[in-house]
């Protein structure tokens, strides 16, 4: 079980909000980064910006799919799919994620390949998210 705070952060709207953010590491053949992520439910995939996956060795390719992702304002965000290695707590996992083609995007923890390995109780009265691994 691994247990993060929520981070407080200023909000035009509320003046001062808690977000749930996990500090995980992602890994690549190249490099390994700790990563504070908002953890986002709402999310399919989880996503990063297109310099955290430079710094993760990520190259575009000359051939390669390139979709877009939309969130909740409509606007679309190009990506292009890689693999990587991510790391809760004490256990890791092989992952699927957007890197995004833009730098305009915050790093997002979402559902595919990550929510199933985990029972998540986000507690809004401690300000605190908690994982637990599940065994499949």
């Amino acid at each position: 079980m691994t247990t993060f705070p929520y981070r407080r952060e200023p909000s035009a709207a509320f003046g001062t909000i808690l977000r749930p953010v996990a500090s995980v590491l992602l890994s690549t053949n190249t490099a390994t980064l700790e990563i504070a992520m908002y953890i986002d439910s709402g999310a399919d995939m989880t996503v990063i910006p297109f310099g955290l996956g430079r710094a993760l060795g990520f190259r575009q390719r000359p051939v390669e799919r390139i979709v877009e992702l939309s969130g909740i304002g409509g606007a679309g965000v190009p990506y292009a799919v890689r693999r990587a290695r991510m790391r809760v707590g004490d256990t890791s996992l092989g992952i699927r994620l957007a890197w995004a083609l833009i730098e305009e995007v915050p790093p997002l923890l979402g559902r595919i390949d990550i929510f199933p390995r985990f029972r998540i109780l986000f507690d809004e009265r401690r300000c605190q998210v908690t994982f637990t691994p599940v065994r499949s």
